[in-house]
C-alpha cells in the first residue's frame, strides 16, 4: 500500500513570529482570539522579541521589572503589534531613507598642471596607469599628477523608494541563541526553525532516528537567492569592490543548499537522503514534493522539509524593484491618493495593488509515513496527499504566468474530490493563495480558481493570502502558506485580506469568498497550497486536515493499533506542552551539534548485506530489490 505522508511537526519563524503551535498564525488573527490564546500569543512574542525574559522563576523586563503574563499586553502590546508583520524596513538591515551606494565622479583638471594629489606608495593601483606621473616624496609617500581627468567612486546615499518588508520580529536575534560563528542570517534562522520543528513534535529525536534505518531519514531544503548577507554570497561579491578581503567561508556558506546541510550536520545528524531543489517562489513545495514522493515510494520514512530566505539587502530589493515587481512609495501614494504611505498595507493581494512586498523567514515541516507516525504516537497535524508541479510551456516573458498552474490546481482538486468526496470539496475546502499582490497576479490567479470552481461546482470557495501579513519570503513562501493552513485546521478562523478595502473589480471572484476581515469558518477538511514562481515554477499541494487524515487511517489500521497510538500520544502531548510553555518563555534551547556526535569511519561495520553506523540502532540494508531482474540474465 502507498504510504500516506503525515505532518507530525512544524516550526520556524517569519514576520508573524514563531511557527510552532500556530503562534505566527495567531498573531495574524490576533483580534479574533479568545482572551487565553491572545495572552499566550503576546507572551510568546514578547520573549521572542527580547522585551521580557525568564530569570529564575520570574518574567523580567529589560529594565529589570518583574512582570506577569497577563500584564504583557498592557505594557508591550502596541510595541509587539508594531514590531511584527509587514512594516518599514529597520536600520538593522539598512537605512531605506539613506541607502549607501557608490556614485561615479569624473574629476577634470582645471589647467595644464593637471590633477595633483599625494598618497601612500602602497595605495597606488597596480599597474599604475601610463598617463599618471609619479614622484616619490619619500620612501612611503608618492605625489601623483594626472594630466586630464580622473574617474572615482565616492560614498553617496539615496532615498530608497521601497521601504517596507516582512521582517522577522523586532529584537529577534537567532545569532545570540547559539555559537553562530559569523554565519549568514538565513542559516541562523534555519537552526532556530529546525529546532522549533523538531521540538514541536513532542518526540525524542534520537528515538525517532533509531526507529528506522539510517538511510530512511531525509532532509529536503533550499533557498532561492541564497545567503546574500555579508557573511555569504553578498560579502563574496562585494568585498573586493569595497577594498576588503574575501573570507574562507563566504562562498560555501552562500550556497542555496546550505540550509539542507546545516540541518543534517548541526541539528539532526542525519546520514540519509539529502535533497535541495529551487523552484523560485515554489521552492518549499518543490522540496515537499520530493519528500512526499520518497515517503510514498518507501524510500524515506522521516522527512525534514524546509526552506529559508533572509535576503533583505539593498541589492536584492533593488533587483526586484527594477523589475517593477515590488510595491514602491510612488505606486502606493497613487493608489491611496495621499502623500502618506501606510507601510503596514503595502501588500494587498486581490485588491488594488502595485507590487509585492519582500519578506524573510524560515519554515520547517516534519513528515513521517503513516505506519511510523502511529507506532511512535506522533501528533497527527494533517497529511499531504500529493504535490503537483508543472511548467508553462513556451513563454515570451520569463516572469509572466502561463497554463502550468491550471494543471497543478486542477489535479490537486480532482485528487481531493476522489479522497474526501464532493461534499467535503465543495463545503470544507479552502485555498492558501500565492496572492503575491501584483496587478497581474490578482487577475490571472483568481481566473484559475474561477475556472476550476465552475468545473467542480464549488461556490463561495474560501481564499486566504498569507503574503498580506508576512510578505513574500520567496523560497519558504509556500511554507508560510502551509503554516497558515495548519492554523486554520486547528483554530477554525479564516484570515481575511485585511490590508485591502475591497476586492479589485478585475478579480474573478464570482465563485470565491475573499473577505477583508477574519471570520470563524468552522471545520475545514482540505487545504490547497498554491504557488506561482518566476519562470513557470507552478506547484500545488493537497493538504488534508487531522480529522480527514484519521478517517483515512481508520480504513487501514484496526482499533488495537489506534489504541496503542492513543496511549503513546498522551506522552507526546505532554512533551509538546512542555516545549510550548518553554518556548513561550523564550527557552528554545537551540540544537547546534557542532562536532558533537561525529561518526568515526573506522568503526563502520560493513558486510555484503548491511552497513552498521555508530550511533544508530539499525543498520543500512545493502540487499535492495533489483528492479531490473528480467534484464540481468
Amino acid at each position: 500500500m502507498t504510504a500516506l505522508p503525515i505532518i507530525v511537526g512544524m516550526g520556524g519563524v517569519n514576520a508573524a513570529g514563531r511557527t510552532s503551535f500556530h503562534q505566527g498564525y495567531r498573531r495574524i488573527v490576533l483580534d479574533s482570539l479568545d482572551d487565553a490564546a491572545r495572552q499566550e500569543t503576546f507572551l510568546g512574542l514578547a520573549t521572542l522579541m527580547n522585551l521580557v525574559s525568564l530569570q529564575g522563576s520570574d518574567l523580567v523586563t529589560a529594565h529589570g521589572d518583574i512582570i506577569q503574563p497577563d500584564q504583557i499586553e498592557a505594557r508591550f502590546g502596541q510595541q509587539i503589534i508594531e514590531g511584527t508583520l509587514i512594516r518599514k524596513i529597520e536600520k538593522t538591515h539598512f537605512d531605506v531613507d539613506a541607502t549607501h551606494w557608490q556614485q561615479k565622479l569624473t574629476m577634470q583638471a582645471n589647467d595644464s598642471t593637471g590633477l595633483t594629489f599625494t598618497c601612500r606608495k602602497r595605495d597606488l593601483p597596480t599597474p599604475v596607469p601610463s598617463s599618471w606621473q609619479i614622484e616619490m616624496l619619500d620612501e612611503k609617500t608618492a605625489q601623483v599628477v594626472i594630466p586630464e581627468q580622473l574617474e572615482v567612486k565616492v560614498d553617496s546615499y539615496r532615498d530608497n523608494s521601497i521601504k517596507a518588508a516582512g521582517q522577522l520580529p523586532t529584537g529577534f536575534d537567532p545569532s545570540v541563541m547559539y555559537n553562530s560563528r559569523y554565519q549568514p542570517r538565513g542559516l541562523q534562522a534555519t537552526i532556530f526553525a529546525a529546532t522549533d520543528a523538531i521540538r514541536s513534535t513532542g518526540l525524542d529525536w534520537q528515538s525517532v532516528m533509531n526507529s528506522v534505518e539510517p538511510d530512511q531519514i531525509g532532509t529536503y531544503s533550499a533557498s532561492v537567492v541564497g545567503q546574500v548577507n555579508d557573511e555569504g554570497l553578498g560579502g563574496l561579491i562585494r568585498s573586493r569592490m569595497k577594498g576588503e578581503r574575501v573570507s574562507t567561508k563566504q562562498l560555501a556558506l552562500g550556497l542555496n543548499t546550505m540550509s539542507t546541510d546545516f540541518i543534517n550536520a548541526y541539528v539532526t545528524g542525519s546520514v540519509g537522503t539529502t535533497f535541495s531543489t529551487s523552484g523560485a517562489c515554489a521552492t518549499f513545495l518543490y522540496n515537499l514534493r520530493a519528500a512526499v514522493n520518497d515517503i510514498q515510494a518507501g524510500r524515506t520514512r522521516v522527512a525534514v522539509v524546509a526552506s529559508v530566505e533572509c535576503a533583505l539587502t539593498p541589492e536584492v530589493i533593488e533587483g526586484f524593484g527594477n523589475m517593477g515587481a515590488l510595491a514602491n512609495e510612488e505606486g502606493l501614494r497613487k493608489l491611496d491618493n495621499t502623500d502618506e504611505v501606510d507601510y503596514r498595507r503595502t501588500s494587498r493581494p486581490f485588491g488594488e495593488n502595485c507590487g509585492f512586498t519582500i519578506g524573510e523567514g524560515a519554515q520547517v515541516a516534519i513528515l513521517m509515513d503513516d505506519k511510523l507516525a502511529l507506532e511512535l504516537g506522533a501528533d497527527i497535524m494533517g497529511s499531504v496527499a500529493d504535490v503537483y508541479v508543472n511548467a508553462d510551456g513556451v513563454k515570451k516573458s520569463i516572469t509572466a504566468p502561463g497554463p502550468g498552474n491550471y494543471i497543478t490546481m486542477a489535479k490537486s482538486v480532482a485528487l481531493a474530490e476522489q479522497i474526501a468526496g464532493t461534499e467535503a470539496l465543495q463545503q470544507r475546502s479552502f485555498i492558501l493563495a500565492h496572492g503575491s499582490s501584483t496587478p497581474q497576479n490578482r487577475v490571472t490567479e483568481s481566473f484559475i480558481y474561477h475556472r476550476i470552481a465552475e468545473t467542480f461546482a464549488i461556490e463561495g470557495w474560501k481564499v486566504a493570502a498569507p503574503k498580506a501579513f508576512v510578505g513574500h519570503t520567496i523560497g519558504p513562501a509556500s511554507g508560510d502558506q502551509l503554516a497558515m493552513a495548519l492554523g486554520i485546521f486547528s483554530h477554525q478562523i479564516m484570515p481575511g485580506v485585511t490590508t485591502i478595502d475591497a476586492v479589485a473589480e478585475d478579480v474573478y471572484d464570482q465563485h470565491l469568498d475573499i473577505r477583508t476581515h477574519h471570520y470563524h469558518c468552522g471545520k475545514m477538511d482540505i487545504a490547497f497550497i498554491n504557488s506561482k514562481g518566476f519562470g513557470g515554477n507552478n506547484a500545488t499541494a493537497t493538504v488534508l486536515s487531522p480529522e480527514m487524515t484519521l478517517k483515512m487511517l481508520s480504513k487501514r489500521y484496526d482499533e488495537a493499533e489506534f489504541a496503542k497510538h492513543s496511549d503513546k500520544l498522551a506522552e507526546t502531548k505532554q512533551q509538546q506542552a512542555r516545549y510550548q510553555q518553554a518556548a513561550d518563555l523564550g527557552q528554545y534551547e537551540l540544537i547546534y551539534r557542532f562536532g558533537d556526535g561525529m561518526i568515526d569511519e573506522a568503526e563502520l561495520q560493513l558486510s555484503k548485506e548491511s552497513l552498521g553506523i555508530p550511533g544508530f540502532d539499525k543498520a543500512v540494508k545493502l540487499t535492495v530489490n533489483n528492479r531490473y531482474g528480467d534484464l540481468a540474465d
